[in-house]
């Protein structure tokens, strides 16, 4: 009784309690599903000399050596290295447990082989998005699927929306995570939801046309195609009074973006208007949300669920974990996923304001929060500038500084080789969408100092475009995620892991 505490209570418990909490439920997720059921973590818990009853608490999480995305890809011993992480239950094993005995006299036969069916067999699979190497497929089983409806509940319960609310679902449909965590927001939500698939699918002109015909509440989507939806139809005249609520998902967002997306909202005749962003990844299967809080405020963070698994944040270079406040690399944990499963995994994100237990300060609910702005190791390259090479450039720091600047709108950050030769230097260029009647001249010299102040370095040339134009560069309505960056060098560098640390390796950028 006391174990259900955790999913009857997940947004009102204290912090020792949550963690005393959650690591019981490990213990009890390791001992049942992951170490009988998982060929990988069997052998990896065999090796290091673990089992479950091994994690008494949280802080013993630290003895499982970590899982990255190169663990999942295929080798030349092991082309379907994937399937190692997905959890095979042994039906000789399941059948001698006493409570398969017990349900079995209660129910019947049939019932409990139904009721493991739906626990085990994968029946969803969607697959990550990276561009640096072939997507990873992830599998959900019916279970999964209840504990996305119950993630999809609870950002719609966190971002305040109302059962009398119409929502525009913009994420493309395709098998990837967000379109299916703002499906299941509306499916569990109980909002009625229309999904537009995207530009890729109706295209901006046919959401737009949506836009005009519900008239929706809340609008939730990719952050630079919301931009360049809700930018056309300002140009258009669209008028959208009972929009107040902006969720995004898929990528970061800055605060410079958030106050571009409030005035578009505005011009469109809303009368206040949250932007909320999402943050989550496919090896998760779910994703969380921040709650509303005043624009001139910062955000209360990304809520999350103690029920459904452990975020932890550790030293990117040592692997430690840090305490509470700290800020570095987050780690993640499920404690009830069946279908594909990946303890301790790295993603790579890095907050600058750490995890907190204190109580959110707007909604008041007391769970864990992670605070600040998350940045992608993928954006991080490495760029030859001149005699000394391999200079760490961090492109996380330019998106901020870029979307600050009210006369511009879009943008894309492109890196080439000078002549296109692969033993030149490279070039940073920059292609703006100029807006507010800017001064071109006066504009090129504020990004360019700009960039140098943030980064210690010019642009090597700045292009002005028109809304189509940067829409065409993007690819908004021809790719999965709108292209901010773009790594058009003939031998681009991205990071990767290596024991524990970050490396860099030859490919293309995330």
């Amino acid at each position: 009784m006391r174990q259900n505490l955790i999913q009857t209570r997940w947004k009102q418990l204290s912090e020792p309690l949550v963690r005393q909490l959650q690591a019981a439920q490990l213990r009890q997720y390791l001992r049942q599903s992951v170490l009988p059921f998982s060929a990988y973590y069997r052998k990896l818990f065999q090796q290091h000399g673990l089992t479950a009853e091994s994690f008494q608490t949280i802080e013993d999480l630290r003895r499982v050596p970590f899982t990255t995305k190169t663990d999942l890809l295929a080798t030349a011993d092991a082309p379907q290295k994937f399937k190692e992480f997905i959890l095979v239950p042994e039906e000789k094993l399941l059948a001698r447990r006493p409570s398969t005995v017990f349900q079995a006299l209660l129910h019947g036969p049939g019932a409990v082989r139904k009721g493991f069916e739906a626990e085990f067999r994968p029946m969803f699979v969607t697959f990550t998005t990276g561009r640096s190497a072939e997507p990873t497929p992830f599998f959900f089983t019916q279970r999964d699927l209840t504990h996305l409806a119950t993630a999809g509940r609870r950002l719609v319960e966190i971002c305040n929306a109302r059962p009398e609310d119409k929502m525009l679902n913009t994420f493309p449909f395709a098998p990837h995570l967000a379109f299916w965590l703002a499906h299941y927001a509306g499916t569990a939500g109980g909002v009625l939801m229309l999904s537009s698939g995207g530009g890729k699918v109706m295209g901006t002109e046919g959401t737009i046309r949506h836009l005009r015909k519900l008239k929706p509440d809340v609008l939730i989507g990719i952050p630079t195609f919301i931009y360049h939806l809700l930018h056309q139809a300002v140009e258009q005249g669209v008028q959208c009074e009972n929009l107040r609520c902006i969720v995004l998902g898929g990528e970061k967002i800055s605060d410079g973006l958030r106050l571009k997306l409030r005035a578009l909202a505005l011009e469109l005749g809303a009368k206040e208007i949250d932007v909320l962003a999402t943050y989550g990844f496919t090896e998760a299967k779910l994703a969380w949300p921040e709650c509303p809080f005043p624009h001139d405020q910062p955000s209360g963070g990304y809520h999350l669920y103690p029920d459904l698994g452990i975020l932890e944040v550790i030293d990117p270079k040592s692997g430690e974990p840090l305490p509470p406040g700290q800020p570095g690399e987050l780690v993640y944990t499920p404690l009830d996923s069946r279908g594909t499963v990946v303890l301790r995994y790295r993603t790579g994100d890095y907050t600058d304001g750490g995890l907190t237990y204190q109580p959110c300060p707007y909604c008041g609910r007391s769970l864990p929060r992670l605070l600040g702005n998350i940045s992608r190791r993928s954006e991080i390259k490495e760029m030859n500038l001149g005699k000394i090479k391999g200079t760490l450039v961090d492109f996380n720091e330019l998106e901020h500084v870029l979307d600050e600047v009210p006369q511009i709108g879009a943008w894309q950050v492109e890196l080439r080789k000078v002549n296109d030769d692969p033993m030149e230097l490279d070039e940073l260029i920059l292609h703006v969408q100029k807006i507010n009647g800017a001064d071109e001249t006066r504009l090129e010299h504020e990004l360019s100092e700009r960039c140098f102040s943030h980064l210690e370095l010019h642009p090597n040339r700045i292009f002005f475009h028109n809304a189509e134009e940067i829409r065409r560069l993007q690819g908004v309505g021809t790719v999965l995620k709108e292209q901010k960056l773009v790594d058009h060098r003939p031998a681009a560098a991205t990071p990767i892991y290596s024991n524990g640390k970050t490396e860099y390796a030859n490919g293309n950028s995330h």
